[in-house]
């Protein structure tokens, strides 16, 4: 009768583990952009920092979430990861947005991208015009 009870109550403890784990790994995987920014022309992008955000255009133009990077000047494309809230929805009046901004925050060059969540975004950066 003790081996039916332990290995009933190993059973149980084995079903409750992997309904734990099940749960766990549900509620970690949250949406996300990545991709990759250029400038335009294939050139190295210039030096600066670079702030990428998911912009609304139904929100009236709010910002939903932003990261920044650091450009060095020397590299011809640098890859860029967006962590999005969990309870996002797509839209067509959503894009990613990027801008190169100088040290002293004079706006060096923008561009913009559609995206669709967990889609690979490329975004080409164009020199602005004063």
């Amino acid at each position: 009768m003790k081996r039916v009870t332990a290995r009933g109550t190993r059973l149980l403890v084995a079903a409750i583990l992997a309904m734990f784990t099940t749960a766990q790994t549900t509620v970690a995987q949250t949406p996300f952009v990545s991709g990759t920014v250029r400038f335009h022309g294939e050139k190295a992008i210039p030096k600066g920092q670079i702030e990428i955000f998911l912009k609304d255009l139904e929100m009236d133009g709010a910002n939903v979430v932003k990261t920044q990077l650091k450009s060095d000047g020397g590299s011809r494309e640098i890859a860029f990861s967006l962590e999005l809230p969990v309870n996002l929805k797509s839209s067509p009046s959503q894009q990613i947005v990027a801008r190169l901004e100088r040290a002293d925050g004079w706006l060096l060059a923008r561009g913009s991208a559609k995206f669709k969540i967990d889609t690979p975004v490329e975004i080409i950066l164009n020199t602005v015009l004063y």
